[in-house]
């Protein structure tokens, strides 16, 4: 079979992250650890969706195990939530959520509206098109669309060995040619490109986008209860999962034991227009 010459060589495309659906539906596999070990949201982001919204009807898509629909129902809301995994719905319900188990193209919501339609670190997962215009069929005149989620860096001496060890166990996976630490351009892009699918609908007032900054430190333990959780780590085979551990928590071991995480959470946000 002749073979391209190298400049000729087309490289394979990313798959859009809404294509990726055994990706997307894999964080169920232990979905008490990510329920344990995900970190919620800041309590000044909770409170702004909720005074900016004209009820307090919410509907959570990809509420996963419940980690912001907690808040929100804390702050006295009525959530729904609409998640694909039944194992992380499950868990969910198990806490008194009420969860209905499909993707949010493919969820009916039967006539129902709501006052809010929210998306904790889950939006990336939807068709941003189909997503957006969904959310306005289904949220009342002056509801709010609020998309948002944490920006995951830690610090480089943590990061760059774990990206080392990444690419060397997982060389296939998509997740293995990402830098080892992103700029924040590269998140603000994302949601500022969230920001143009949703001006695209024609049905939402002009999109705002937030930004809350805040720390957690992480002890060796309690880091690496988390990294299993998130997508570049979910579908490796247990020897792959325990070399990627054993290096970050060698990197951790030489920062004494623990590290500060400085989280910006970004938020795209944006309010349904009146009666069209």
């Amino acid at each position: 079979m002749p073979t391209l010459p190298r400049e000729e060589r087309e490289e394979p495309r990313p798959v859009p992250s809404h294509q990726a659906r055994q990706t997307a539906e894999s964080f169920g596999t232990d979905a008490r650890r990510y329920d344990r070990a995900r970190p919620g949201y800041p309590d000044d982001l909770v409170a702004r969706i909720v005074a900016g919204s004209p009820g307090p009807e919410v509907l959570d898509v990809g509420c996963g195990t419940g980690i912001a629909a907690r808040q929100f129902r804390a702050a006295g809301c009525a959530v729904l939530g609409v998640e694909p995994d039944g194992r992380m719905a499950g868990l969910a319900r198990a806490d008194g959520l009420r969860v209905e188990v499909a993707t949010f193209e493919d969820w009916e919501p039967a006539g129902r509206t709501f006052d809010a339609v929210t998306a904790a670190q889950s939006w990336h997962w939807v068709d941003p098109a189909a997503g957006a215009l969904k959310a306005a069929q289904v949220l009342r005149p002056n509801g709010r669309l609020a998309v948002f989620g944490h920006v995951f860096e830690p610090p480089a001496e943590v990061a760059e060995p774990f990206a080392a060890a990444l690419r060397r166990v997982a060389p296939d996976s998509p997740f293995s040619g990402q830098p080892a630490r992103r700029p924040l351009e590269a998140y603000l892009a994302g949601y500022a490109a969230t920001a143009d699918a949703i001006r695209a609908t024609g049905r939402f007032d002009e999109p705002e986008q937030w930004r809350f900054d805040w720390e957690r430190p992480y002890t060796r333990e309690q880091w690496l209860d988390l990294l299993p959780t998130t997508g570049g780590l979910t579908r490796l085979t247990p020897d792959q999962l325990a070399e990627v551990l054993g290096a970050v928590g060698r990197a951790i071991d030489d920062l004494g034991g623990s590290f500060t995480m400085r989280y910006t959470t970004l938020a795209t946000t944006a309010v349904r227009a009146g009666a069209q």
